[in-house]
């Protein structure tokens, strides 16, 4: 047996904002803030009761799946090598951890926000993840769009509202020049990039050779952004939805090396910390790795996983 299989993870629910609270700009939330994200947080909060969001969340996940079994001639016409895979369907082409490559899991990612963030051809030249247009499929799919974007403008909006706090937070112990703020660097970007994730069924071979890693779904890694607003994982078999299988989900790795196993509902709305953040406040804002594990064989065979992720980024 492995030392990670010899270990029995702690569930963590991470400290948790209420909607209302976090639009209350009196309102100080500054020990919240450190406690979840700071130096000795786990790097991810939860806002709770988001007018709108579940619905949205539920209309958008299970697209996923249905994106990822487009016909292969639709998949390839997604593909944007131009933008170094950054936009478009990507599946097989990302590395996180130690080089491995991420085979079990698919991705279609475009900018919410903007469509088009330049027209300055020298610019999708230098920075062709950030500034490459959007690929939609607008034939094959025309409903992805409205729900991508939807979700997409949502999470950013809160996102906004709480960099609003950790400005404040941060402010108490650093100097934060006139327009250098998190909520001003978040709001003025025009590179932000959302990912719409689905992670494949395991299969029994794959599961034998994944059997010592807790990192089977997902390699561990930290975020390049400043937030990452974050879905809980939809679970499904055979087009049924099903409960989150014990051993599967998100991980992180805390400050103090511990390994916990990240829970929270369908109606929260997660924020993680990106390594732009960490930078940008000091170290009073910490960014922590994390992976998504698969279950096991045993415990939900022919289990996937759908997940989105809303990367807020400064501008290039």
């Amino acid at each position: 047996m492995s030392f990670e299989q010899a270990i029995a993870y702690r569930t963590v629910k991470p400290i948790t904002i209420s909607y209302s609270d976090l639009t209350d700009k009196e309102r100080n939330l500054s020990d919240k803030i450190e406690e979840a994200l700071g130096p000795k947080g786990l790097g991810i909060i939860l806002i709770s009761d988001v007018p709108g969001y579940s619905l949205l969340r539920k209309i958008l996940l299970r697209l996923s799946s249905i994106v990822a079994s487009l016909h292969d001639d639709v998949k390839v016409s997604l593909e944007g090598q131009p933008s170094r895979f950054g936009i478009g369907w990507s599946c097989g082409d990302e590395r996180l951890e130690s080089n491995k490559v991420d085979i079990d899991r698919g991705s279609f990612s475009a900018n919410p926000i903007l469509d088009v963030p330049t027209t300055d051809v020298s610019l999708m030249q230098r920075y062709p993840s950030f500034c490459c247009p959007n690929k939609w499929p607008s034939s094959a799919l025309p409903e992805l769009e409205g729900a991508f974007k939807a979700l997409g403008k949502m999470i950013f909006d809160v996102g906004l509202k709480l960099a609003f706090h950790c400005d404040k937070y941060v402010s108490k112990t650093m100097m934060i020049v006139e327009d250098e703020g998190i909520e001003k660097i978040i709001k003025r970007s025009r590179c932000h990039k959302a990912r719409l994730l689905y992670y494949f069924p395991k299969q029994k071979s794959e599961c034998m050779e994944d059997s010592k890693s807790i990192s089977s779904w997902a390699g561990w890694h930290t975020d390049f952004s400043c937030l990452t607003g974050l879905t809980s994982g939809m679970f499904v078999r055979n087009t049924e939805v099903v409960g989150c299988p014990d051993s599967a989900g998100l991980y992180i790795k805390a400050r103090n090396a511990e390994i916990v196993k990240v829970v929270f509902g369908e109606d929260e709305l997660a924020y993680q910390i990106g390594d732009t953040l960490e930078i940008i406040s000091g170290g009073r804002l910490c960014a922590t790795p994390h992976c998504v594990r698969a279950p096991s064989l045993e415990e939900a065979a022919g289990v996937a996983r759908s997940s989105f992720a809303m990367f807020m980024q400064p501008d290039w």
